[in-house]
């Protein structure tokens, strides 16, 4: 019989939660039902409800230099440490970037971690991502990190089809290898991988309690990455596990007894659901959101680190101190230095991503830039919104672009009155006369802008 127990959130009576134990099948269970292959997986639901449960404290870790480096050229060591500097700039005296992992594994990512290191800062801390055997542990202890990354695979999929084991043996084998990084003093992270097509009670839970017996044995912290590796999550209310953002998090913290603060939510964006499922995961119990610079990762990509930081400050009403300006910065670098372009339209950094295009919207703008810019653009990306030039952008609008564009000083700033503005509303009045029905590109305005200041002998 369940013992009835005080919950000291809610301050309620409940019934002590059962206790979930391995369930060792013998044939894999890939949820057929929900993932058929020759068909779009299915999101169901049970209408069965969890509670919001956002930790008093939340925050972003970074896989910039994990995740993010496995789907583009490998990052120059120069390139990591000016990389970490930004980080650690954007994340703040309150270090709400709390952590970035390395890989360990050629020279060049070593010398990256000691350089890094060598920066003194207290946040983004800097930990390993290994592979699970006792000489990189040895490596982890030797270069002095307290904390690493160690895959250990959820699903039946990687169990019985990658692996070839059964469900116990993978156990089993997982906590031999986590009981070596405990005996090193190093802390492990358990990175379980493809969590949304695993069997939540049935291996999930029991194994995650488990790694809590060994946290009590060793007094030594084991920290729980939900891996959403093949980006199957879903936020919505009374969906079913293992699809079920929320209901994992339940689990983990209300069955496997998982503290939040150990608990961090790694997405990626399969179906264009990265963002949401990571605030879904900090709403219902997870302080850690796994990210990367940009999305850029696995596949379709990681959650993107930018976004992460604008959903903190929607739900705690303030950036505690992160410095969004940095995030242009980081943008502009990757461009110049990296020759990674941004999709003109991505938000936060794309080069369209304050643009207003339509005639009327523009009209709007250059009267109150409120209300058709998202925020204060200027202040927290140093990014003023735009207005596209058409037919309709007059005078008025095309003096706009250019100050903008440029970003002249105030006592540079042409006005409507100017003979470059004539000049150029003559040359869009022409292309619009001859048929033309799109807005004019950026190229395509810089290009005539440079040709009539030449003439007149302008320089902006």
């Amino acid at each position: 019989m369940r013992d009835v127990v005080m919950n000291e959130k809610s301050n309620l009576l409940q019934l002590e939660e059962h206790f979930y134990q391995l369930a060792d099948v013998e044939e894999p269970n890939t949820f057929r039902n929900l993932f058929p292959y020759e068909e779009i997986p299915k999101i169901a639901f049970n209408d069965r409800i969890v509670p919001h449960n956002m930790p008093e404290e939340i925050w972003i870790t970074d896989t910039t230099f994990r995740d993010g480096q496995q789907s583009r050229e490998p990052y120059t060591t120069d390139q990591i440490v000016t990389i970490y500097d930004y980080l650690h700039r954007l994340g703040g005296p309150k270090g709400k970037i709390r952590q970035s992992e390395f890989f360990l594994y050629s020279k060049k990512d070593r010398d990256a971690v000691y350089k890094c290191m060598e920066r003194g800062y207290e946040f983004p801390e800097v930990t390993a991502w290994i592979r699970a055997s006792k000489k990189d542990f040895e490596l982890v202890k030797e270069i002095g990190l307290k904390e690493t990354g160690i895959l250990v695979s959820c699903s039946d999929y990687h169990i019985f089809y990658k692996m070839k084991k059964s469900r116990r043996e993978v156990m089993n084998l997982y906590l031999s290898v986590i009981r070596e990084c405990l005996e090193t003093g190093i802390s492990p992270r358990c990175h379980l991988e493809d969590i949304t097509r695993s069997d939540i009670y049935g291996f999930v839970i029991p194994f995650c309690v488990e790694l809590m017996k060994l946290q009590d044995e060793y007094k030594i912290p084991i920290k729980i990455r939900a891996c959403d590796t093949m980006g199957y999550g879903v936020n919505f209310p009374g969906a079913v596990i293992p699809r079920s953002v929320q209901g994992i998090i339940y689990g983990l913290t209300t069955h496997a007894g998982v503290p939040s603060s150990q608990i961090e939510w790694h997405g990626h964006n399969d179906f264009y659901k990265a963002v949401n499922n990571s605030t879904t995961a900090w709403l219902y119990g997870a302080s850690g959101v796994n990210c990367s610079l940009f999305g850029i990762g696995e596949r379709t990509g990681n959650t993107p680190l930018e976004a992460m930081v604008f959903e903190y400050a929607q739900l705690r009403g303030t950036l505690d101190g992160m410095d969004t300006t940095v995030i242009t910065e980081l943008a502009e670098y990757y461009e110049k230095e990296l020759g990674y372009v941004q999709p003109a339209q991505t938000p936060f950094v794309g080069k369209n991503f304050n643009v207003t295009r339509a005639g009327i919207h523009a009209d709007g703008l250059l009267k109150n830039e409120e209300i058709y810019n998202i925020f204060d653009t200027g202040k927290f990306l140093n990014r003023p919104p735009l207005v596209a030039v058409s037919n309709t952008s007059g005078l008025a609008g095309i003096a706009h672009w250019i100050n903008h564009y440029y970003a002249l000083p105030e006592e540079r700033q042409v006005d409507k009155n100017s003979p470059l503005v004539k000049r150029i509303k003559e040359w869009v009045d022409a292309q619009y006369d001859d048929g033309r029905i799109t807005v004019l590109t950026d190229h395509e305005l810089v290009a005539k802008i440079t040709e009539v200041c030449r003439e007149l002998g302008i320089v902006l």
